[in-house]
């Protein structure tokens, strides 16, 4: 039969798996890296895998395929529930907080403690709605400003709910992934941490755009990092 079904660029897919935790059905899967249709008779053609994928890898087509089978859905979820669960899969896709006990704060300066206080990290891969956002003072840090700044997770991270990226590697803007985490939870500042090369502009840029397309006052600033790791601006 003819009908609408989904189609999945596989140039496009980073395979973060994201579309597979939203699939209901089971119907897609992430091999070798990319994100895969599995079975035509369990994708119901809703497209609940659309909204989720981060870099657009995913569409509607036309096409001959096999019917929706809510049935053999049913009996493969019972199946794989039953099933004890395998130590595998990528981590990128599960969100979840990170607690640090006071230990670590204590830690001698050889066992500097990380501040990091969830994952993932990637802005890319950041669930919008994260209950970790709640709250939050967020950074926004180009990647590369950890591995200049010696104390980054002191100085910058601690106390923060920390994303990175970097728009020249990812070739995106950030600007709508942003607005939307701004937009929709209650975060109570902005803190953007960039390095002083022109392509961080990017980030920063999109962090601003973001703060004034949500449509809230909130408190914000930019830090600029030297390649040695000196804060200029603060």
């Amino acid at each position: 039969m003819t009908r609408k079904i989904i189609k999945i660029d596989a140039d496009k897919c980073d395979g973060c798996g994201l579309c597979a935790d939203a699939c209901h059905e089971g119907a897609i899967a992430v091999v070798n890296g990319k994100a895969r249709l599995m079975r035509d008779d369990y994708c119901d053609g809703l497209g609940n895998c659309l909204p989720v994928c981060p870099t657009g890898a995913i569409s509607f087509e036309e096409r001959e395929a096999a019917a929706y089978d809510e049935a053999a859905v049913r009996a493969n979820k019972a199946r794989e529930e039953s099933e004890a669960p395998l130590p595998c899969g990528c981590p990128g896709s599960h969100a979840r907080a990170i607690e640090r006990c006071e230990c670590e704060a204590e830690a001698p300066p050889a066992q500097t403690a990380s501040e990091l206080r969830q994952w993932p990290v990637q802005i890319k891969l950041v669930p919008v709605n994260a209950p970790y956002f709640k709250g939050a003072k967020l950074l926004v840090a180009a990647d590369c400003a950890a591995y200049a700044c010696g104390d980054f997770h002191n100085r910058f991270m601690k106390n923060r709910i920390t994303v990175i990226g970097c728009p020249k590697l990812d070739g995106i803007d950030y600007t709508e992934k942003l607005t939307e985490i701004i937009a929709g939870n209650d975060i109570k500042s902005v803190t953007v941490a960039r390095m002083e090369v022109p392509c961080c502009g990017g980030i920063e840029q999109a962090a601003v755009n973001a703060l004034k397309n949500s449509g809230k006052f909130l408190p914000w600033q930019v830090c600029t990092l030297t390649t040695e790791g000196e804060v200029l601006e603060e």
